[in-house]
């Protein structure tokens, strides 16, 4: 079967079709972050420590940093200083993030939310015209209208005050270096740079940076960033203070509010900014334990509904490449989304039904998938213990300008971070040598229809709703699989994907991340340009379903521990790479 299988990888030719446009797909006709190209990859094996992130620079910090003692922790934050330099279409300091975090000594599993918040004088309204109606996305993103509260850097402080093993400053060091002296502009930068323009242009700042003498900047171009050297020095030497409560704080704000298209941020929203420690969420999956995030992601909670209904079935018995294995995966995908879309957003904000992940539940739910064709509706269930008002389905967009690491330490350590600018180069706005983000977009832009509110509306201080996925999976209560990715809400069947293949199917883990996405969130069934998945798209027609064939631009990074050492795997569809030793 793994022969085929790795023969199929390397086959195939798409035709690209785009599926009809609701508020819920409009991801189909807008796409900030497509595929660059793929990439060589191979499995990669190490005995002590490891990392594995989505740019080679990013990932020699981590190496670095774990090379020199360092925890699992300090390796995050050298590498997603880095990733804000290299790739700052994708995440760092002007946005937010999620970990799901093993200490090894503790012997416990945690999550941290670093997710962006919205500012106190954010309005319901936000998003909508003069006659009620919703901003074109656009309109909405570029701009300080779009800039939640950020977390990444919080989040990564207060970690290290738990987790750190190395000076705060000594993890600046890879990045300042890197700013200072410069590095080499890589394809898929080059390319993301050349392809928004448009958007990129609009504002003197990251117009003079993207495109020097008004040509985009080109691959294997020495770039510098000595702004960003600047505010990472005063970050190291200083911590956090400057940015939350001091001069950098007071440069974003002033940006935000009088820019073109202004938001509302204000000193005290990033004076009053927390990070918050959550406990997991998990299910048992066979003779795992898969824990992930809960909201304000929707990650956690829709990847477990998936794989609970799914237990339900036979996946090791059927075959990877078998219309019917899609189907339930597809159609256990839309039941998961469908009650996504109606119950789940911040739970500081909104109650979210705990029963979403009872077994009897989602036992009941995957008999909806005994059929032998498509759904013909994938309609919210309601879960046990479910006594709520009644509620609209969320209409938000989430789009997949993301990266995701994972790390594991020579102490045992677990890192599984995914970090978010929202959109790619996020509100476009650069403020002292980073990007902010434009995450606010991931609230509905309509908190309100027919009289019944939606979970996921905006409001002053919540944290939109995500899908942003960092998992661990626990086997015989230790850590086995640290894996997430990007994607925007595709991230949810990436990794979904990722855990049947390999806990099912028994893939080797880089054959798992590289097998053919095929994702189904809203109805149409997607499926991966330019490999393999096209040879079931006819049998995917015949059980109902329509097909949509695209670029699916994941950029899935995981490790899988064992007692005879680690092995890693990074997607071939980015440029990362998994280093250890």
């Amino acid at each position: 079967m793994i022969k085929t299988l790795t023969t199929l990888l390397s086959t195939g030719v798409f035709l690209f079709s785009t599926s009809t446009y609701s508020s819920q797909n409009i991801t189909d006709a807008i796409a900030p972050e497509e595929g660059t190209g793929v990439t060589e990859q191979s499995l990669v094996t190490a005995k002590q420590f490891m990392v594995a992130a989505a740019n080679p620079y990013a990932v020699k910090a981590g190496y670095h940093i774990l090379k020199k003692g360092g925890s699992a922790v300090d390796a995050m934050i050298a590498t997603q200083l880095v990733l804000n330099l290299v790739e700052p279409q994708s995440s760092g300091i002007g946005g937010g993030a999620f970990v799901v975090y093993f200490d090894k000594k503790a012997n416990k599993l945690t999550t941290w939310d670093g997710r962006e918040t919205a500012p106190q004088k954010a309005s319901k309204d936000l998003f909508l015209n003069k006659k009620g109606e919703p901003l074109g996305f656009y309109d909405a993103v570029v701009g300080g209208r779009s800039v939640g509260t950020p977390g990444t850097l919080m989040l990564m402080y207060t970690m290290h005050q738990r987790h750190g093993r190395l000076e705060w400053g000594e993890l600046f060091k890879p990045a300042i270096k890197l700013a200072t002296d410069g590095f080499k502009v890589s394809k898929r930068l080059a390319t993301l740079i050349a392809r928004d323009k448009e958007r990129l242009s609009h504002y003197p700042t990251t117009a003079k940076y993207f495109y020097p003498n008004g040509q985009p900047l080109k691959q294997g171009e020495t770039l510098t960033n000595k702004s960003f050297a600047n505010t990472l020095s005063i970050l190291a030497s200083q911590g956090i203070k400057p940015f939350y409560q001091g001069d950098i704080g007071h440069d974003i704000v002033k940006t935000v509010n009088t820019t073109e298209n202004p938001g509302t941020l204000s000193l005290a929203d990033l004076a009053s900014y927390q990070v918050k420690e959550r406990p997991p969420v998990c299910l048992d999956y066979r003779q795992y334990n898969v824990c992930g995030m809960g909201p304000p992601s929707s990650g956690g909670i829709t990847v477990n509904q998936i794989l609970g209904m799914l237990e339900s079935y036979n996946m090791p018995a059927r075959s990877p490449v078998a219309a019917e294995s899609w189907r339930l995966i597809g159609d256990a995908s839309r039941l998961a989304f469908a009650d996504r879309g109606l119950y789940i957003a911040d739970t500081d904000f909104v109650e979210v039904p705990a029963g979403l992940l009872n077994k009897n539940y989602l036992a009941k739910r995957a008999k909806l998938l005994s059929g032998d064709q498509a759904l013909a509706n994938a309609l919210p269930g309601t879960p046990p213990d479910t006594n709520l008002v009644a509620r609209y389905p969320d209409e938000s967009i989430e789009f997949p300008s993301t990266s995701h690491l994972s790390i594991v330490d020579r102490a045992g350590n677990v890192v599984s971070m995914t970090t978010t600018i929202e959109n790619g180069f996020g509100s476009r706005i650069m403020v002292r040598g980073f990007l902010l983000n434009n995450e606010l977009t991931d609230f509905s832009f309509l908190p309100e229809k027919d009289g019944k509110m939606v979970a996921n509306r905006i409001e002053p201080g919540k944290r939109p709703r995500s899908s942003m996925a960092p998992t661990i999976v626990l086997k015989d209560n230790q850590p086995y699989m640290a894996i997430g990715s990007p994607g925007g809400s595709r991230i949810i069947g990436y990794v979904a994907k990722t855990l049947v293949a390999h806990l099912d199917w028994k893939l080797p883990l880089d054959k798992a991340i590289n097998l053919p996405h095929l994702v189904n969130r809203f109805g149409t069934y997607e499926l991966e340009a330019g490999t393999s998945a096209q040879n079931i798209v006819t049998n995917l027609n015949k059980l109902g379903y329509q097909t949509s064939i695209r670029d699916l631009n994941s950029g899935l990074h995981g490790i899988i521990i064992t007692n005879k050492g680690l092995k890693g795997a990074a997607d071939m569809r980015r440029e990362g790479m998994v280093m250890g030793d």
